[in-house]
């Protein structure tokens, strides 16, 4: 028997939050790595290789299909595969109207390629009325695409959301709601990170492991671990050569001594316009060297843990809601090996990966099942029919009357180099396959882990 949805179910109250109304029609925006354009301008980590958004991340823009209702729109690079839809109208969920881009090009944003796009601007301009934009996060782009089409935005201004965003605005609003935090500092000139190196390496000559983190770095990326005092000193000559060159001494980092970790954690919670908080839920994060794998919940805390992450997400909503923001929010903790709690890592004020999880949470987990959040990067030679995945799996896909087995909550990831070019990619491309395993304990979401792991070796590569 699978969960019963609250009175208000987790979508209704975001709308609630966003625009007061628990019934509002919104287009919804999967503009994944939306930190990319809060990051212009500032001076973060020397950038290593490129930093452009990949194929296979642009097309996590299908996510936001997830979201939506029958009365809402989604903004796609492309349209679902029809089987897909099937799969998940089969599922009980109502899904929104799609509405495509003119065209689909690898690697390039969904905002970027709406904008690009006369005939979706034209539509979603005929929208009109109370229709709002909810996208991942907002940004200036995302802020031009609602002056171009006449859509209000759902979430404050780009700078608002910018500001709440940076690790060195969660640093500091953490330190001064008295939460516990990870020992470290917070750097905005060139001038500062000289002095805070000195320290940092004082504490890896002791043992410890240093982090510098970029204020908007996302996915793992702008990110420079060292344990080793040279690593550093060879990143202070990084950023002094670049404030020579380009005389700008401006610099947007934090670092960190690492934790000793247990777990990680993930906790939900929105702010509403009116400074209400909801606390959503809270999930451990699947990490691995700092990028996200996925989640798992339940959550494995005691109760004081627990209440402890409540508490803290309510000092934080309070927080955002006095600095003017409102909207869904994620933020990273973690659980140290002797029990204790660093509740704030990081504020993303925007949704997560794990707001995409909450209506097929609410419809298909069953209340005392384990759910883990998975991704399998393979190597493909070309895009993979759903029907075909579905044939693959067998009874391992998940069915809603049984409440377990591999539900996939993405599609489009799978075939994202291949999508848009007239000529396919000459060699196997980079793609990625997303489930929610459900299962009646952890030992049977391991097993179910590793036999979608080894079907999925039909199709590609395991990278």
């Amino acid at each position: 028997m699978t969960g019963t949805p609250p009175a208000e179910d987790f979508m209704s109250g975001v709308r609630r939050a966003c625009t007061g109304d628990p019934a509002a029609p919104l287009v919804l925006l999967g503009n994944i790595e939306v930190e990319r354009d809060w990051a212009r301008g500032e001076p973060g980590v020397p950038a290593v290789g490129d930093n452009a958004p990949s194929a296979v991340v642009a097309r996590m823009d299908e996510f936001a299909l997830l979201l939506g209702g029958a009365a809402d729109h989604v903004v796609l690079k492309s349209a679902p595969d029809p089987g897909y839809l099937d799969y998940l109208r089969g599922l009980g969920l109502d899904l929104p109207h799609v509405q495509v881009t003119d065209r689909c090009r690898p690697g390039v944003p969904v905002t970027g390629e709406a904008l690009d796009s006369p005939g979706l601007l034209a539509r979603l301009r005929a929208l009109g009325g109370p229709v709002r934009l909810l996208p991942h996060g907002m940004s200036a782009t995302e802020e031009e695409l609602c002056r171009r089409t006449g859509l209000s935005p759902a979430l404050p201004p780009a700078a608002v959301a910018k500001r709440v965003n940076s690790k060195i605005y969660s640093r500091r609003v953490t330190a001064e709601l008295g939460v516990p935090l990870a020992e470290g500092w917070e750097c905005e000139s060139v001038a500062e990170f000289e002095a805070v190196a000195e320290k940092a390496a004082a504490r890896i000559a002791d043992g410890a492991v240093v982090g510098v983190k970029d204020a908007y770095g996302v996915s793992g990326k702008g990110i420079v671990v060292a344990d080793r005092a040279r690593r550093l000193e060879q990143l202070v000559r990084m950023v002094r050569r670049r404030a020579e060159r380009t005389g700008d001494d401006r610099l947007a980092v934090v670092v960190e001594v690492w934790a000793d970790k247990a777990a990680d954690l993930n906790y939900h919670l929105t702010v509403g316009r009116d400074g209400s908080v909801r606390f959503d839920f809270v999930k451990e994060a699947l990490t691995a060297g700092g990028v996200h794998k996925g989640h798992r919940f339940p959550a494995r805390l005691t109760p004081g843990q627990h209440a402890a992450v409540e508490e803290t997400a309510r000092l934080l909503g309070g927080r955002l809601a006095a600095d003017g923001y409102h909207g869904p929010v994620g933020v990273d903790a973690l659980v140290r090996t002797d029990g204790s709690l660093l509740p704030v890592l990081e504020i993303n004020a925007r949704n997560n990966m794990s707001t995409y999880q909450t209506r097929l949470q609410e419809r298909c987990v069953p209340v005392d099942a384990v759910a883990v959040a998975r991704q399998y990067d393979v190597r493909l030679p070309g895009p993979v029919p759903f029907d075909r995945l579905a044939a693959a799996l067998g009874p391992l896909l998940f069915d809603r009357a049984a409440g377990r087995g591999a539900l996939p909550d993405n599609h489009a990831t799978t075939g994202a180099a291949f999508a848009g070019p007239a000529e396919p990619p000459a060699a196997p491309a980079d793609g990625r396959f997303y489930f929610l395993l459900v299962a009646p304990g952890q030992a049977e979401a391991d097993a179910l882990d590793a036999e979608v792991a080894a079907r999925l070796t039909e199709f590609g590569e395991p990278r």
